[in-house]
């Protein structure tokens, strides 16, 4: 099979097959987050790095007014296409999810897997939490989901799946080749075998992502005097089963309301 090497974020397409698949069980836990945790009627809801909109739209058809941020071009032109095709306003925007203000606070954001950790330092990682908390309405929340660095226990560091759409299909591997915790950075491969009717290959790219500890995840959130924890919850996205975050902890999804 060819290998192709590339910026996997610029083939929104494939990608959001890949991610864009297994959308209904996090659909289905932001409407219930909303409905239990915000302390206001959420309306307005923003996604900062929103990648291809793949929550977007089925937020849009469900009556909520959206809008998303994110540094990739093609991603975003993916994302406001689709929402143009089912009669939306195109709402993403090329941005920074580290440096944004909106012209109107919104209710609730949300951004759950992992393109938090992009953001390379502490300095830049506070600059996010700024920029949502001011992006947030008071009583509004935010739904921030990564993967941490268990210090107890073996971390899963490799994983893979499957998707189809028609006549398209992508297998996505993706697997851990170094972890510095002085330097706090992950260096992550990770391909799509890509299958269509006329060609077969590979591409491949190698993703850094900024590692968080438990405590260190705790220690950042609590120097933000403007959010406060009002759950964690885990990847199976059950809502009447938050989690309690230890050193074993992996998948966190941490529900941070304005205060």
């Amino acid at each position: 099979m060819e290998t192709r090497l590339g910026n996997l974020y610029d083939y929104p397409k494939y990608y959001d097959l890949v991610f864009g698949s297994d959308w209904k069980a996090e659909y289905d836990f932001l409407l219930a987050a909303f409905d239990r945790y915000a302390a206001r009627r959420v309306r307005r809801v923003f996604e900062p790095a929103c990648g291809t909109g793949r929550l977007l739209l089925p937020l849009a058809k469900a009556g909520y007014r959206v809008a998303g941020n994110d540094l990739n071009p093609k991603a975003v032109a993916y994302c406001n296409r689709r929402l143009a095709r089912h009669g939306f306003k195109s709402t993403a925007v090329v941005g920074d999810m580290a440096d944004f203000t909106l012209r109107r606070p919104v209710d609730a954001a949300f951004n759950t897997i992992n393109s938090f950790r992009h953001l390379a330092s502490e300095s830049q990682a506070r600059a996010h939490l700024e920029c949502m908390a001011n992006a947030l309405a008071p009583g509004g929340i935010y739904l921030l989901g990564l993967h941490l660095t268990p210090t107890r226990g073996e971390a899963i560091d490799e994983e893979s799946w499957a998707a189809r759409r028609g006549n398209l299909a992508v297998i996505s591997h993706m697997q851990t080749l170094s972890v510095d915790l002085k330097a706090r950075m992950e260096t992550v491969g990770m391909t799509f075998d890509v299958y269509t009717p006329t060609q077969n290959f590979r591409l491949a790219n190698e993703i850094g992502f900024r590692t968080y500890t438990a405590r260190q995840m705790r220690a950042l959130l609590e120097s933000d005097s403007a959010f406060e924890v009002a759950a964690v919850y885990d990847f199976a996205y059950e809502i009447d089963e938050p989690i309690r975050v230890g050193p074993e902890t992996e998948d966190v999804v941490y529900v941070l309301r304005r205060v």
